[in-house]
Order: structure tokens, then C-alpha cells, then sequence
């Protein structure tokens, strides 16, 4: 992996802290898992442990873009009705470094704006790690890929 900026989730607290090196840069709430922590796939649990931003999709496309299968497909705006659980803005897409969390890949886990902003703070999510959309857009631009991301557990529960 690169040296440089690095990422730490932590579940228990619903955050998300970037550093450099041993100092810390910014930080922001999230969503995780309303499932939980867990590594089955179909279970839509976070995983916890070492991973890495194996790409960066979303480059250049406007604030609010929908991806389907990490394809842009429309723009969503705030106030717009929908049921589903959209990803947007941008997509840094984790591979999984531990035997636990080999299998993050396939089951398509990422760190991803939402069009559920009012739930950023509590977990909510399928799996995913959500960021309000403008926090993703800071974020993606000082992540480089291959860039280290720690996914640490509920405080007091050991995996």
C-alpha cells in the first residue's frame, strides 16, 4: 500500500477520521451497517479490519449522481421520493486485506455519499459506509487509491 492518507471507521463512535501518517486531518459522521458487524455475504453487515481502496469511481461527475453497478445512471437532488437506498457522489471501493474480509469485494462494500443524509450518524446502512454527499466530495479528493482503511469494530466487541 502507499504511504500517505489513511482512513479509520469506527463503528462504535459512527465515524470516519483521515489521517496522515500519525495526524489527523479531518473527520466525519457516518452511517454503517444497521445489521451490524459481520463478514457473510447477503448478511448486509459491515465488515471490520484492514481493507484498501482498491479503485475510486466517480470522478469528475457532478455532486448527486447515482451509480448503478458503479455506473453513473442520473442525478439525484435533495427532495427527490424514492424507497431506495441509492449510492452517490462518489465510490471508494474496499478490497478486504484479512482472511475475515476477503470476500469484500464481491460483496460490493464501499464508502459512498447517500440519498439518506438525515440517517449519517447512526447505522442505517446495507453494509456500506455513508457519508452525507459533500463530505464525500471532500473526502475522494484526499484518498488516494490503494490508500489503507481500518474498519474497527463496536467498542467491546472483538471479531
Amino acid at each position: 500500500m502507499k504511504q500517505g492518507n489513511r482512513l479509520e471507521v469506527s463503528i462504535g463512535d459512527q465515524r470516519l477520521d483521515l489521517f496522515n501518517g500519525g495526524r489527523w486531518l479531518a473527520g466525519y459522521p457516518v452511517s454503517t451497517a444497521a445489521n451490524g458487524v459481520g463478514f457473510v455475504e447477503g448478511s448486509y453487515c459491515t465488515p471490520v479490519g484492514r481493507f484498501r481502496v482498491i479503485e475510486k469511481i466517480g470522478e469528475g461527475e457532478p455532486g448527486g449522481t447515482v451509480f448503478r453497478a458503479r455506473v453513473p445512471d442520473g442525478i439525484w437532488q435533495p427532495g427527490d421520493a424514492t424507497e431506495e437506498d441509492l449510492v452517490l457522489t462518489r465510490i471508494l471501493r474496499l478490497d478486504g486485506l484479512d482472511p475475515a474480509n476477503a470476500n469484500t469485494l464481491q460483496r460490493c462494500i464501499y464508502i459512498h455519499g447517500t440519498n439518506r443524509e438525515e440517517l449519517i450518524g447512526s447505522p442505517a446502512s446495507h453494509g456500506c459506509i455513508r457519508l452525507r454527499n459533500a463530505d464525500m466530495l471532500e473526502l475522494f479528493a484526499q484518498v488516494p487509491q490503494d490508500a489503507e482503511v481500518l474498519i474497527h469494530p463496536p467498542h467491546g466487541v472483538t471479531q
